[in-house]
C-alpha cells in the first residue's frame, strides 16, 4: 500500500488574481506590480526626537514592518529627517499636512517617500509643479493620502460628505495635475473610517485606475475595534485582488499594528503562514483545558521561525483528524493526549506532560526543518474539538 503524506496541508488555490497595477519603489521595498503585499506602520514619537524614534523605528522593525512613516508638522521634524532616513533599517516615508515646504524638506533629506494629504495642504494644487520636479529629479515617490476626515473642502461641498465617489475623485484628481507634469511615480490611498464606505471607494479606484493602492481603514479606534474592522475591509479587498500595502491603523502601539497586518495577510495566504494555532472553542464534549493547554503551546512555541502547524485537540470528536492533518498534533481524552507527528502517532502521554512533549517534539522537527533550508517561513499551531 502506498503511504499517503498527511503533514501541513498545501496552501489553498489563492481567492482571486491580483489586480494589475503599476509598480513602484519605496527604498528597497516594491509596491505594486507582482511584488508581495507590504505592511506599514507609524512612529508614535516626535520626529524632532531623533533617537527615540529610531527606537521605535527599530522596533517595529523587529516586529515585521517592513515601511514606516514618521509625521512632520514641524521645522524641527523636518530638520530631524535626513538622519531618520539615513540610520533607518527599513523605508521613511514623511508625512506631510499643512505646509508644502516640508515636502521639499523631505525629499532633499532622502525620504523613501512622501505622503502628502492635499485636502489640507493650503494651495496645493498650485505647487504640483515644483513638487513633481523635485519628487522626480531625486526619484521620490509620493503617495496621495485622501482622508475622509480631511476631504477638500470643494468636493465636500459637492458631495455633502464623504462620500466613496468624492474620496475617488480627489485623490484621482490630484493624480492627473502630477501626470500632467510627467510624474507618475505615484500610489493612492482613500481612507475613511466606515469599513463599507472603505471598501466601495477603493473598489471604485481600483477600476478606474493602475496606481498602486495603499489600503487603510482610518481612525478605525481601539485595538480590538480597529483590528476587526481592518481585518473586515482589508480581507474583502485582498480577497479581490485589491492592495498592494497595507496599514492597520489602531490606538495601540504601533508594533500591534504590525502583528494585525501581518496575521492578516498571512490568514489570506498571501504571506507565508507562521505559528498557526488552530484550536476549538471548547464545548461539553471536552475532556481537557483546551484554552489552557493552548495559551501554554503558544507560548512555548513563540518565537519559532519555521513553517510548523500544530494541532492541540480538546475532545475524541475532531482530535484525531486535525491532529493527523498537521505537521505536530495532539488529541486528547480520558488523562492523556495521543501525539501525532506528520500524520503518525509517535507516543501516547499523561495529560501533565502533553505541553512539555509538543514543545520537545515541535523542536525536534524545526531542527530538521532548518537542516532541510525550510527555515525562512513561519510557523503554524492547530487546536481545535
Amino acid at each position: 500500500m502506498t503511504a499517503i503524506s498527511l503533514g501541513m496541508p498545501d496552501v489553498p488555490t489563492k481567492l482571486a488574481d491580483r489586480r494589475v497595477s503599476r509598480q513602484i519603489q519605496v527604498g528597497t521595498v516594491a509596491v505594486g506590480g507582482d511584488a508581495p503585499v507590504s505592511v506599514q506602520s507609524m512612529t508614535t514619537t516626535r520626529t524632532s526626537d531623533i533617537g527615540a524614534t529610531l527606537q521605535q523605528i527599530a522596533e517595529l522593525t523587529a516586529s515585521g514592518c517592513q515601511i514606516v512613516r514618521v509625521a512632520c508638522p514641524t521645522q524641527d521634524d523636518a530638520d530631524a529627517l535626513a538622519t531618520i532616513a539615513r540610520k533607518s533599517q527599513i523605508p521613511v516615508i514623511a508625512d506631510i499636512h499643512f505646509q508644502p515646504k516640508y515636502v521639499f524638506a523631505a525629499i532633499d533629506a532622502g525620504c523613501a517617500a512622501v505622503r502628502v494629504n492635499p485636502g489640507n495642504i493650503k494651495q496645493f494644487d498650485d505647487k504640483v509643479r515644483e513638487i513633481a520636479k523635485a519628487a522626480g529629479d531625486a526619484g521620490t515617490p509620493i503617495r496621495i493620502g485622501v482622508n475622509a476626515g480631511s476631504l477638500d473642502a470643494r468636493l465636500l461641498k459637492k458631495y455633502g460628505k464623504a462620500t466613496p465617489e468624492a474620496l475617488v475623485e480627489s485623490a484621482l484628481w490630484e493624480a492627473s495635475l502630477f501626470e500632467e507634469h510627467g510624474f507618475r511615480d505615484i500610489k493612492i490611498s482613500v481612507k475613511h473610517n466606515d469599513p463599507v464606505v472603505m471598501v466601495n471607494a477603493y473598489r471604485q479606484l481600483a477600476a478606474q485606475s493602475d496606481y498602486p493602492l495603499h489600503l487603510g481603514v482610518t481612525e478605525a479606534g481601539p485595538a480590538f475595534q480597529g483590528t476587526i474592522k481592518s481585518a473586515v475591509a482589508f480581507g474583502a479587498l485582498l480577497s479581490e485582488g485589491i492592495g498592494d500595502t497595507i496599514r492597520v491603523s489602531l490606538s495601540a502601539p504601533p508594533a500591534e499594528e504590525v502583528k494585525v497586518g501581518l496575521q492578516i495577510l498571512e490568514a489570506l495566504n498571501l504571506k507565508q503562514r507562521r505559528l498557526e494555532i488552530v484550536s476549538c472553542p471548547s464545548c461539553g464534549r471536552a475532556q481537557v483545558d483546551v484554552y489552557k493547554l493552548a495559551d501554554q503551546v503558544s507560548a512555548g512555541l513563540e518565537g519559532m521561525e519555521v513553517p510548523l502547524r500544530v494541532a492541540v485537540m480538546g475532545c475524541v470528536v475532531n482530535g484525531p483528524g486535525e491532529a493527523r492533518e498537521a505537521d505536530l498534533g495532539v488529541a486528547s481524552g480520558n488523562g492523556k493526549g495521543q501525539i501525532f507527528v506528520k500524520g503518525e502517532v509517535i507516543k501516547t502521554v499523561p495529560e501533565s506532560k502533553i505541553v512539555e512533549t509538543l514543545i520537545e517534539e515541535a523542536m525536534k522537527i524545526a531542527e530538521q526543518m532548518e537542516k532541510d533550508g525550510i527555515a525562512s517561513g513561519e510557523p503554524q499551531v492547530s487546536i481545535a474539538g
